[in-house]
């Protein structure tokens, strides 16, 4: 493996009011499920694959999240305080901007996880990475037998692994998983304090240079308290 990230950026600041009632009192990072918070669902594996450390950006209910993450040793974890105001994925990345870096770095959000295949999905994003032809690449899951989604999917594939956008009122066969792989200048070119992140994905896409990669293993998308029990039960027939 010739590179290797030193930084991940984990969005924890959503208000996640798709998971009301349960997200009243607690942050929706740290509901549970199969017994382990959702974001713990995304910081262990970083922390298998031996990442140096994670920034993980907070603003609705950020003590709770600042309490739960303090004692981790691994990966290093950076708080970005965005209690003053939320700025959306886009404007959380050029907020840390001078942390990320020159190197690209990976991107997680805390409400999917993945039951692994055969190999460490985080390790195989990485041996795909390839600056001279990549903007972005996403992990991508099949749609079709991903748990919890809600969606007609996101993205088609071509035999190359090039990624397009789908069609208005179309259905594609993946959904991205919400781990990518991307470099800081995209970010950066972004005027705007606020500003999402999938139109960066979108115009990497008509410049061929948004990529995926197709998860081997098991996507669970967390979105809605109903997902939670589908998703554990989800887990425990993948563990029979």
């Amino acid at each position: 493996m010739d590179w290797f990230p030193k930084t991940a950026m984990v969005f924890a600041a959503g208000l996640g009011t798709r998971m009301l009632p349960l997200s009243r009192t607690c942050p929706k990072p740290l509901i549970k499920v199969a017994g382990k918070a959702l974001i713990d669902h995304v910081l262990d594996p970083l922390a298998q694959i031996g990442l140096p450390q994670a920034i993980v950006n907070v603003h609705y209910l950020a003590d709770q999240i600042e309490a739960h993450v303090k004692n981790r040793l691994a990966p290093q974890i950076i708080l970005s305080d965005e209690r003053a105001q939320l700025l959306d994925q886009g404007g959380g990345l050029r907020k840390v901007l001078p942390l990320l870096g020159d190197d690209p770095f990976l991107i997680c959000n805390t409400d999917a996880f993945w039951v692994e295949g055969a190999s460490s999905n985080l390790r195989r994003l990485i041996n795909t990475w390839q600056p001279e032809i990549m903007d972005i690449l996403l992990l991508v899951a099949p749609a079709a037998t991903s748990i919890g989604v809600d969606s007609s999917g996101d993205f088609l594939m071509d035999a190359e692994g090039r990624l397009s956008r789908r069609a208005e009122n179309g259905v594609a066969p993946f959904v991205y998983t919400g781990v990518g792989i991307m470099k800081p200048e995209l970010v950066a070119a972004e005027k705007k304090d606020i500003f999402k992140l999938a139109p960066l994905f979108f115009e990497a896409a008509l410049k061929g240079r948004l990529f995926g990669l197709r998860l081997d293993g098991l996507w669970l998308h967390v979105g809605t308290p109903e997902a939670i029990a589908e998703a554990e039960q989800a887990i425990q027939r993948s563990t029979l």
